[in-house]
């Protein structure tokens, strides 16, 4: 079996947020920034996982490995073996080196980037044949159940189906990656990341709380999940609910499904610069109906509009992370800017701002 290189991009998600696992839609796109994972195997069952991040030492765990065995950034790396086999797929042991560019705990999915990686290099290495979205749900699995932190499948779904000038219209109800057309340049914009440089992580109570609320609201409205109700006037539905803070992330979970809608409807129609309020509209959902933002969020936010952003939200689980704004491409630096000037006058570290555009999804580099 020869030395394979696996890469997978972070993602950035233009909007959708949370609606994944309340089986909605949501409409990711995958970065240039990337993760590669060059992979040799090894006939003695044993996993080596090394990065090339600075403080980074050697884990070593066995390919059967079970949740609990692996912690920190490796645990990503074991899950990937450990969904495998409980997937009914047998992989060798591996020397896995790791190496990446995509920012870590600023909400563009460092993790399903590295679990992609991974994936795809072993798929190859042991010669498995997985389709993407099948290698998607393996890789969600091993961030759910081995890591421990209960995302839904978007971020792995855009990993694996993103592509040149395209989003990816993720339904998770359907488990389905449709290519959306999405051509920034032509209409003379950019999109705008703001990495606020705030904590931020999957795998922390928040997170969890806002999915056993929804959960629960479901169970109260008797439906399996809040998407069942779609179709529904938002307020009738949200009445039928006692408890208010229920009440707030139904309406956010069904307003945000409507507003992906919506802008696929734009985007199909090359109506890109229209999609900008809905971006607003989205942060304003999430920081007052579901509660995830954070002061740092919300300055960058309000900021990036003043500088004459067309529209700006969070992006990622919330709790920090970063901003996306959509610019006119000769006002991304003024934009930046104005962020950089309204941290500094809120005493918050600087944070970090770069433009992106919509790139391949994970693919595969056999060595010679």
């Amino acid at each position: 079996m020869n030395t394979v290189t696996g890469s997978a991009p972070g993602r950035v998600n233009l909007i959708g947020e949370h609606t994944d696992y309340n089986g909605g839609v949501a409409l990711p796109l995958a970065l240039p920034h990337r993760t590669r994972a060059r992979v040799q195997p090894r006939a003695d069952g044993v996993v080596t996982a090394s990065s090339s991040a600075p403080g980074s030492s050697t884990v070593t765990f066995d390919r059967a490995t079970q949740p609990g065995d692996v912690d920190g950034w490796a645990a990503y790396v074991a899950g990937v073996f450990w969904s495998l086999r409980e997937s009914g797929h047998e992989v060798p042991g591996a020397d896995v080196v790791v190496d990446s560019d995509v920012p870590r705990g600023a909400g563009l999915s460092s993790s399903a980037a590295l679990e992609c990686a991974v994936l795809v290099a072993l798929d190859r290495v042991a010669g498995l044949g997985l389709d993407r979205t099948g290698m998607a749900l393996i890789a969600q699995r091993a961030e759910n159940d081995y890591v421990g932190a209960p995302t839904g499948a978007m971020d792995q779904m855009a990993a694996m189906h993103g592509g040149d000038g395209q989003v990816v219209l993720f339904d998770a109800r359907a488990v389905s990656a449709q290519p959306i057309p999405c051509d920034l340049d032509a209409a003379g914009l950019a999109l705008l990341i703001i990495d606020t440089r705030a904590a931020h992580s999957h795998a922390d109570g928040e997170y969890g709380a806002r999915r056993a609320s929804c959960e629960e609201a479901a169970a109260q409205l008797g439906v399996s999940t809040l998407r069942a109700l779609q179709e529904q006037q938002v307020d009738a539905v949200v009445d039928r609910l006692g408890d208010d803070v229920l009440r707030r992330r139904v309406r956010h979970i069904l307003t945000e499904n409507a507003r992906v809608l919506r802008t696929v409807d734009l985007l199909r129609a090359g109506k890109v610069p229209d999609i900008a309020p809905l971006l607003t509209e989205s942060h304003a959902s999430m920081r007052d109906d579901y509660e995830i933002s954070a002061p740092e969020v919300d300055v960058a936010v309000e900021a990036a509009m003043q500088a004459g952003a067309l529209g700006a939200r969070m992006t990622g689980g919330g709790f920090g992370g970063s901003v996306i704004a959509l610019v006119d491409r000769e006002r991304s630096d003024a934009v930046a800017e104005g962020a950089r000037t309204a941290f500094e006058r809120n005493g918050f570290t600087e944070p970090h701002t770069f433009v992106v555009v919509p790139a391949v999804g994970a693919g595969v580099q056999e060595d010679q």
